[in-house]
């Protein structure tokens, strides 16, 4: 999932001093399970603006909403056709959301809640960790299901470095060496010998190295005048 943080309320606060009638909206996935911008943190996020407000002498209207998903068009299609004319929307989502939501409503402003921070998973509740970097080109059928580009802290290929002690990153004692850990898995399933197996430079024009990416897939891509037709 991706996850992020509410930005700080003074700086949510500050973006919101011109506008008068605020929508406080809410993304009913990823943000939802790491409890950062459902239906609940839009409404804790609105009455906390709320206050702050009647501290400084802002009266903002505010409401609140949540859609399923803020980075597709037909949710945002589905929740917005009798949408209240807003000064300003919050949007609760991640960057994409955000982003997706613009590109969509471009006559309405959408301004960002949260502060994207990475792909991860929950170790507990309440405690995410970052692995995944989207590189577009996974190498964990090599490691067994350790990424060394996003768990090792210089995205080695071919590891441990020399600064790995007792398994754990020489950048803290609180992170475990990936190395160490893809050593401990691969030998688990008698596969240690592939530490021996020098892999080549990685190719990052694959991930956002070589700018923007898209993908398509024409096996399910509907073509412009195919959409027309259907939406007729």
């Amino acid at each position: 999932m991706i996850v992020g943080e509410r930005k700080p309320l003074a700086e949510i606060a500050e973006m919101l001093k011109p506008f008068s009638k605020i929508c406080i909206l809410g993304c009913g996935t990823c943000v939802t399970v790491c409890l950062t911008g459902g239906e609940k943190e839009a409404e804790e996020t609105a009455a906390a603006l709320t206050l702050w407000g009647q501290k400084e002498g802002k009266n903002w209207d505010i409401s609140t909403g949540t859609i399923l998903r803020q980075c597709e068009y037909e949710y945002i299609d589905e929740y917005t056709k009798d949408w209240p004319q807003y000064d300003v929307i919050l949007s609760l989502a991640c960057g994409v959301g955000v982003q997706t939501m613009n590109t969509r409503l471009p006559e309405k402003i959408i301004l960002p809640g949260l502060n994207t921070t990475f792909m991860g998973y929950p170790l507990e509740q309440g405690v995410w960790t970052e692995n995944c970097l989207g590189c577009g080109n996974c190498v964990l059928d090599l490691t067994l299901g350790i990424c060394p580009i996003t768990r090792c802290s210089k995205s080695m290929l071919n590891g441990p470095c020399g600064g790995s002690q007792e398994g754990k990153c020489e950048i803290s004692s609180e992170v475990e060496c990936a190395w160490q850990l893809i050593y401990d898995r691969l030998t688990q399933k008698q596969l240690a010998g592939r530490m021996d197996e020098i892999q080549p430079p990685k190719d990052w024009s694959t991930s956002h190295h070589g700018g923007p990416r898209t993908m398509v897939r024409e096996d399910v891509r509907v073509e412009p005048e195919e959409q027309t037709r259907t939406d007729v």
